[in-house]
């Protein structure tokens, strides 16, 4: 079977490479999956360039958390799926549901869980989740980390969106647009950031309420929080370091902040802003099965589709990841196996 592979050392993208790999088999408590696609997030750019956490990876690893496809084969005493059923991996494998727990890993695509760019994978029973029928596996492969983290950053944790609510956005990835879709089918008004004014306007297109230019408008927390009505509800935090003053500035008061974001390292951290609001901020890495098995039943019942920018096929990945980490990103980008 082909299967990608990060070498052991490695410090860039140049040091993936595809290889031929013995079929696995599944064992008791286990389930092969015969990968129909995966997808890309921020993390699979970095764990290559020994940037992620614990920096270069010790042995070779096949990458990416984000895959979708059948079960082929189950091991014994498997009972809740069989072959032929469509099945996501689960980001982290042992996280089954309630809030976050040190028992919650591995994490698909970093040592020492394999991920899931590779024909065949086997998981354990508890590590997938049935697919929402209303997706095709390029769809639901855009779920696992992005879709999740979307989910639980608006509709876990003590204060979930509620009709009439705001929800802020930050960019067009793939946890804001998913973030902005789930809002909007949750009844809530959403208000989207970008430098591009194309990309302002295909987000409306999804269902924008508000969109805010950030090179044009610099205190863009304070122009949301203006566009809100005084202050935003829901403010889906992406960014990071250099974007977390800005959304303290557009939370409300008794507003949320949910914490995601690596994409800015530096900026402005003091959460002193929140002192006079009343407001909060939650971490969010991903999230459960639960979360998980949760967000498909939403989307069968709203109908949403995760928006996919681009689609490679398995030998292109190299081309996936480098247009993934491109400007013209909107949304996800998939790997079909």
């Amino acid at each position: 079977m082909r299967q990608w592979v990060i070498r052991a050392g490695a410090s860039s993208l140049d040091d993936m490479a595809l290889h031929d790999a013995p079929e696995p088999q599944a064992g008791p408590g286990e389930v092969l999956v015969r990968v129909r696609a995966c997808s890309l997030n921020f993390r699979d750019q970095i764990i290559p360039q020994g940037l992620y956490m614990g920096g270069t990876v010790a042995v070779d690893t096949v990458p990416l958390s984000d895959g979708a496809g059948e079960v082929v084969a189950v091991g014994e005493g498997v009972t809740s799926v069989k072959p032929g059923d469509r099945v996501a991996g689960t980001f982290f494998q042992n996280w089954l549901d309630g809030p976050p727990n040190p028992a919650a890993g591995p994490a698909l695509g970093a040592p020492p869980a394999a991920g899931m760019l590779q024909d065949l994978v086997v998981l354990p029973e508890h590590g997938v989740v049935l697919l929402a029928e209303s997706l095709s596996f390029e769809e639901a492969a855009c779920l696992p980390c992005a879709g999740v983290t979307a989910w639980n950053a608006l509709m876990e944790g003590p204060h979930p969106v509620r009709a009439g609510e705001s929800v802020l956005v930050l960019g067009t990835g793939g946890v804001s647009l998913l973030a902005l879709q789930i809002a909007r089918a949750a009844g809530a008004k959403v208000i989207a950031t970008s430098s591009s004014a194309e990309k302002l306007a295909r987000v409306r297109a999804l269902g924008a309420d508000e969109a805010i230019n950030y090179r044009e408008v610099p205190e863009w927390g304070a122009a949301a929080a203006k566009l809100a009505g005084g202050g935003v509800d829901h403010v889906v935090e992406v960014g990071g370091a250099g974007t977390l003053a800005q959304s303290i500035a557009a939370v409300g008061f008794n507003g949320e902040i949910a914490l995601i974001g690596v994409l800015t390292r530096e900026g402005n951290t003091n959460p002193h802003g929140l002192m006079f609001k009343g407001g909060s901020i939650r971490g969010i890495f991903v999230g459960s099965r639960g979360m998980a098995s949760r967000l498909h039943g939403f989307i069968d019942v709203h109908g949403i589709k995760p928006v996919i920018d681009r689609t490679f096929g398995i030998e292109q990945a190299l081309d996936a990841y480098r247009y993934q980490s491109s400007s013209a990103l909107f949304g996800k980008v998939v790997i079909t196996l």
